[in-house]
């Protein structure tokens, strides 16, 4: 309707200029013609009688002439209604889209490039009898988290964010020793997977020197971790600092431990080297809380494990050889025993 009455305006102007040339010209050739009295019924001229004016037209004429003001500013208000409306939702999609200072990110690594090529990855999956039964070999890994030893024959922990949507799993140590792993049990609610090793080569971890904590551990007290945020592992410690995780989660710690993407999954352990936790994320503000999934809740998830099903016996370390050692002996004697998990999609 707007744009209707803005279009009538505008050739009405026109018209009005159209015909005062018309007439002008009509003026110098002859003598101007006698006034007339009567109209023919239903028509109307302003100028140039010979320019006849319909009754809609007419009408619109009118409505012009009465509603001009109203019209404009009823035109103004829409516009600045639209470029309003369009500015707000530019607005709500900028700060909609913007990380939040306090969410919370899982700690899996995206491995933009890893130094062992291609080639060497394609070998050692064939090892494990991949390309014998006629599946093609994953591309290249392209997430990457830690994992640690959970029992001598072959199972370990990692955190579940880290091997979901896994086509396979490559699990390698400190010696570059790459094993063939599935996923056996997991427990998304907590972010943990207990994964095993298959490949026939594995001879077993050996005794592990931590043992798994299934009370609280004390607020305030001395932590430390080892992970693999990069291609080595690497060493970080704080405390304990919340018995409760993110908004209060009480299945998760809380600790002062920097971790970076790739920390997931790694150990959480106390001052007399027990296994507390399971390192799984962090706070996006800038003091970089770390939360750690409690030891109780993998040792409910390791009471699941069916031995008989898997056909392979598993035993937790009950007693711990790192209490009383100093940090760099306890550190020396772990490292064996955390691993880098190679996710392939």
């Amino acid at each position: 309707m707007t744009g209707t009455l803005r279009a009538y305006g505008q050739r009405q102007a026109t018209r009005q200029q159209l015909r005062g040339m018309h007439a002008a010209m009509l003026a110098a050739e002859e003598p101007a013609a006698p006034a007339t009295t009567e109209e023919p019924a239903g028509l109307t001229h302003t100028v140039n009688p010979m320019l006849r004016i319909s009754r809609t037209e007419r009408r619109l004429r009118q409505f012009w002439s009465g509603h001009r003001a109203t019209v404009g500013v009823a035109a103004s208000v829409a516009v600045l209604a639209v470029f309003s409306t369009l500015l707000g939702l530019d607005l709500w999609r900028t700060f909609n889209t913007k990380p939040s200072l306090y969410g919370y990110t899982v700690l899996r690594r995206e491995v933009e490039r890893i130094k062992k090529s291609q080639k060497d990855l394609t070998i050692s999956l064939n090892q494990f009898g991949r390309s014998s039964s006629g599946a093609a070999a994953p591309k290249e890994s392209t997430i990457s988290g830690t994992g640690f030893a959970l029992t001598s024959e072959g199972y370990l922990v990692t955190s579940y964010h880290v091997i979901q949507g896994a086509d396979s799993l490559l699990i390698e140590g400190r010696d570059k020793q790459r094993y063939h792993a599935e996923t056996v049990y997991s427990d998304v609610k907590h972010d943990l997977a207990i994964l095993r090793i298959t490949d026939k080569k594995f001879t077993g971890f050996g005794r592990l020197p931590y043992a798994i904590k299934a009370g609280q551990a004390d607020l305030g007290e001395r932590v430390f971790t080892l992970g693999y945020p990069r291609e080595d592992v690497v060493y970080g410690e704080g405390a304990l600092s919340a018995r409760s995780g993110f908004e209060g989660d009480t299945a998760f710690y809380q600790v002062s431990i920097p971790v970076n993407p790739g920390n997931s999954g790694g150990p959480l352990l106390d001052e007399r080297g027990n296994l507390i936790g399971v390192v799984s994320g962090r706070q996006n503000d800038a003091q970089s809380a770390a939360f750690a999934t409690k030891s109780s809740y993998l040792v409910r998830l390791v009471d699941s494990l069916d031995a008989a099903k898997s056909g392979v016996p598993y035993h937790l370390p009950r007693f711990g050889q790192l209490a009383g050692a100093g940090r760099p002996k306890q550190v020396a004697k772990l490292q064996d025993y955390v691993f880098v998990v190679k996710v392939f999609e």
